[in-house]
């Protein structure tokens, strides 16, 4: 096996850090400016289904059809 980069594991602690915080809001503000960090291709709503295949079938398909329109978008100049 080869690793490949290394995370620092920070301590679970049962008093709030500021610093902390403050970390994972610049993390999350990182994340909000990535190209397309901000958007989520799953509409809005509660869903019901019968088996997780189905729930999976439905997110891939959501997945894909947000894929294929930020593609569309980019080739057309316009960037997200």
């Amino acid at each position: 096996m080869r690793t490949v980069g290394f995370r620092k594991e920070r301590p679970i602690s049962f008093i709030a850090s500021g610093v902390l915080l403050a970390e994972g809001a610049r993390f999350n503000d990182e994340v909000h400016h990535l190209p397309t960090g901000n958007t989520n291709f799953i509409p809005k709503g509660v869903y019901r289904f019968m088996t997780h295949a189905e729930a999976n079938r439905q997110q891939l398909d959501c997945l894909s059809k947000g894929m294929a329109q930020i593609a569309m978008e980019r080739a057309d100049g316009r960037i997200l």
